[in-house]
């Protein structure tokens, strides 16, 4: 079961189900129950569609987030690294994925229609959309389906900057993102 987790090989899955058979019998049960907790109380915000055990998350229930700037991301972990950051301080929407038709994944499997409805409520309008998708193709597609979709409705609509990492390598990166760091440059002084 420990192999069906993302990223986790086959020495990895038996180093965890040993670790598993070193647990006491109340430690496992801790760990079972945790898991069927995972599944039965975890769901998606009626707002945003990021995961919550309420309703409504907190990040959307906040009176203190800016509600008129919504970042749309891929999933819940990109909402995680970017509140790390502690330098946005709007809304999220969660698409749960991108747009890959290779992998059968159409606009319709992902949470765009209710990121338009959001686009329409009167008690939050938003003003700005920011498209934090990954510059992976899909990412890029998926960004540019909604850049599509949501301009004509007059939502600013912009794209999170990419280029080359801190502590990345010039001759290393990539053309793609050569280009994207030369076009998103700007002044220091």
């Amino acid at each position: 079961m420990f192999r069906k987790l993302d990223g986790v090989g086959k020495k990895s899955a038996a180093r965890y189900a040993f670790c598993v058979l070193n647990f006491t019998e109340s430690e496992a049960y801790d760990f079972a129950q945790a898991i069927i907790a995972a599944k039965t109380e975890i769901k998606k915000c009626s707002v945003c569609c990021n995961i919550t055990t309420h309703e409504v998350c907190d990040i959307c229930d906040s009176d203190t987030r800016d509600h008129s700037t919504v970042c749309v991301v891929e999933d819940p972990r990109a909402v995680l690294a970017i509140e790390k950051t502690r330098q946005f301080g709007g809304v999220y929407h969660v698409l749960h994925g991108t747009i890959s038709p290779m992998r059968g994944i159409t606009p319709d499997k992902l949470t765009i229609k209710e990121l338009i409805a959001r686009i329409g409520d009167e008690e939050h309008p938003v003003r700005e959309l920011i498209l934090a998708t990954n510059p992976t193709v899909e990412g890029e597609a998926t960004a540019m389906y909604i850049a599509k979709l949501i301009s004509p409705l007059g939502v600013k609509v912009t794209r999170i900057a990419n280029g080359v990492p801190v502590g990345g390598d010039l001759e290393y990166a990539d053309e793609v993102t050569l280009r994207r760091a030369m076009e998103g440059r700007y002044s220091i002084l």
